[in-house]
């Protein structure tokens, strides 16, 4: 079924039949496209002269003004695909006080700061002046960017209608929206906000949705707010990247504690993957405890903690990033090779939004799944409904052939915040509470060993806690 065909009628606006994908001819080069002589010597100075898939297939339409419909694969382009016209169409105005000329909906902070950055450049060749409006930050010096006015405008829903509750914005001069990851969205329940942003800006402007995947969920955006768009479906899903591999590691219940932790003792980058946050802050600790350079990224850290930490995790100072789903859009880190699931995915779209975080750009990467052995049948089915064929293996902790496959390898067990060192996970260890183990699960491996083994485990914690406490 392709984009056309599933993005069928809406039950809260009229049926309008979205076009079939197009057949424009993608270009070959950036110079054979319309761009200011300022962009094309700034992508040139990046060392950027053909676009990628997506970008070739939908620029020629969204230079000329067209309603875009993008479906392109995490990490295939998709900012510039639709930050390069947005640019290129605004350029030469000049913003009122709170009066953006453009602007750019996405769904988490991070991919709002990752936007921002990708475009700023280009934003800066042609002299726009550029704002992000985000939850977690200061929202008078938001306020005040936007008093001073600032032709382009990247937002979360949640903030923007802060700021416009507050009169502190106003979208009626708005000539070209852009919803990123829209899909996504709609499954946060910002879709009220967004036909309330949708409602405001120019009824005659341009809007592009772009995401790696549209569904249903964004049926009636598309109806109600796009006027004959072009479709273009680029790279389906992670399933069909040849450079990423996926494996799935049945692991033995007791053993997913030192699996995880020779995992993370790796050399290089590696993302771990977990449901809560409590988890990802309990994993974290551990990890540091036992030598490992790894740091925390969910909801409840302050804005500047994530951005703190993700900055680290990029330029290398931490190697490990353990997080909840938080970071499994708009996070982009060159040369992350490796992303684990320490909680596998529970639906086929988080799936592919945690694996697009590696083999970017058309590097190579490897996804990694851990699974008990009563997982394997549910995580199946989510992989099958990804379009993903893993390699299936079981393994243990200090097996060679968990190392061939992940890099594994024992960690150094020197803490790296003081404290009692965490103890060596071997075999017989119980499960690290909060990975995944459920009351279900809890009860097919185990059931009276593995309520004893957790009694000497939190008795173990409370002894190292009074022994802090004491130094």
């Amino acid at each position: 079924m392709n984009d056309a065909d599933h993005l069928g009628t809406s039950h809260d606006a009229p049926t309008r039949p979205v076009p079939p994908a197009s057949t424009t001819s993608p270009v070959a080069s950036f110079a054979d496209l319309e761009l200011p002589a300022a962009v094309l010597r700034t992508l040139t100075e990046r060392g950027l002269r053909e676009p990628f898939p997506i970008q070739a297939a939908t620029l020629p339409s969204s230079l000329a003004g067209r309603d875009v419909l993008g479906r392109g694969r995490t990490g295939s382009g998709k900012t510039l695909a639709f930050g390069l016209p947005l640019l290129t169409r605004t350029a030469g105005r000049r913003a009122e006080p709170k009066q953006p000329l453009a602007l750019i909906l996405v769904p988490t902070r991070e991919l709002a700061q990752q936007v921002t950055e990708a475009l700023a450049p280009y934003a800066d060749a042609l002299r726009l002046r550029m704002a992000a409006v985000v939850g977690g930050m200061s929202i008078g010096r938001q306020a005040a960017a936007l008093r001073d006015g600032a032709e382009v405008v990247v937002a979360t829903p949640g903030r923007l209608h802060d700021l416009i509750e507050r009169k502190a914005c106003r979208l009626g001069r708005v000539r070209i929206t852009v919803l990123d990851e829209a899909d996504q969205m709609c499954d946060m329940g910002f879709l009220p906000q967004v036909t309330e942003v949708l409602d405001q800006v120019r009824p005659d402007g341009q809007r592009m949705l772009f995401s790696a995947t549209l569904d249903r969920d964004v049926d009636q955006l598309v109806h109600r707010y796009l006027r004959d768009p072009v479709v273009h479906s680029v790279d389906p899903s992670a399933g069909a990247v040849a450079t990423m591999d996926h494996h799935v590691l049945v692991v033995h219940g007791p053993d997913r504690y030192a699996v995880t932790t020779e995992i993370a003792a790796r050399d290089g980058r590696v993302l771990l993957f977990l449901d809560t946050k409590h988890a990802v802050d309990q994993l974290t600790r551990h990890l540091r405890a036992g030598g490992v350079h790894a740091a925390a990224l969910h909801s409840g850290k302050s804005q500047p903690q994530r951005t703190r930490t993700l900055a680290q995790f990029k330029n290398g100072q931490i190697t490990v990033l353990v997080a909840t789903n938080v970071a499994a859009r708009g996070l982009h880190v060159d040369d992350l090779d490796l992303v684990v699931n320490v909680d596998p995915a529970t639906d086929a779209k988080d799936y592919l939004h945690r694996a697009g975080r590696t083999a970017r750009a058309g590097e190579s990467g490897r996804v990694v799944t851990l699974v008990l052995p009563g997982q394997r049948r549910e995580a199946s089915r989510v992989m099958a409904e990804a379009g993903i064929e893993p390699t299936v293996t079981k393994v243990r902790s200090g097996e060679a052939e968990l190392s061939r496959i992940t890099g594994a390898k024992a960690p150094s067990g020197t803490p790296l915040d003081g404290g009692p060192a965490a103890p060596r996970a071997k075999n017989t260890n119980t499960p690290f509470r909060g990975l995944g183990t459920s009351k279900d699960a809890s009860r097919r491996t185990g059931g009276k060993s593995r309520k004893a083994a957790e009694a000497r485990q939190l008795a173990e914690a409370r002894k190292a806690a009074r022994v802090r406490r004491g130094a």
